[in-house]
């Protein structure tokens, strides 16, 4: 066991935040996200039980956001004619400016296809059980600078 390190944060996503370097992006995805057949290529960890806010949170307590990006958060967005509240959303910003002097500008948003194609490309996706609609959300690490 470790001290101050979240308990939420399993043996294994520490490895991976650790392994992970400047401008690799991760994605913790909600309960309905394709997560196995879009991280063919990526390190997928399962977090069943869990919701992306706590994970979220956990996260940013030990993994910088990238500074050298307009948006280093990037949520999917909601397709046109859904009809689909994204309250969690409110939960983000408030954690995101938690963790980042940037506040709620550090977030962004991307067409739902369009954040597929990034999600191929991230190092690593957290499956989660989340149950809220476009709940899923992208991570840019930054520069660890203490």
């Amino acid at each position: 066991m470790l001290k101050n390190i979240p308990k939420i944060l399993s043996p294994e996503l520490l490895k991976v935040l650790c392994e992970m370097g400047h401008s690799d992006r991760i994605v913790i995805s909600d309960g309905n996200f394709p997560a196995e057949s879009m991280g063919k290529d990526a390190i997928v960890i399962r977090a069943d039980g869990h919701g992306v806010p706590e994970l979220l949170d956990a996260i940013l307590t030990l993994f910088p956001l990238d500074s050298y990006v307009e948006h280093p958060v990037s949520l999917m967005e909601v397709m046109p004619g859904d009809q689909v509240e994204t309250p969690i959303w409110d939960e983000y910003k408030r954690i995101v400016s938690a963790h980042d002097e940037r506040g709620e500008k550090a977030i962004g948003t991307i067409e739902r296809f369009a954040f597929y194609e990034e999600a191929k490309k991230a190092y690593a996706i957290i499956a989660t059980g989340e149950s809220a609609l476009y709940a899923n959300i992208l991570l840019q690490k930054g520069v660890v600078t203490d």
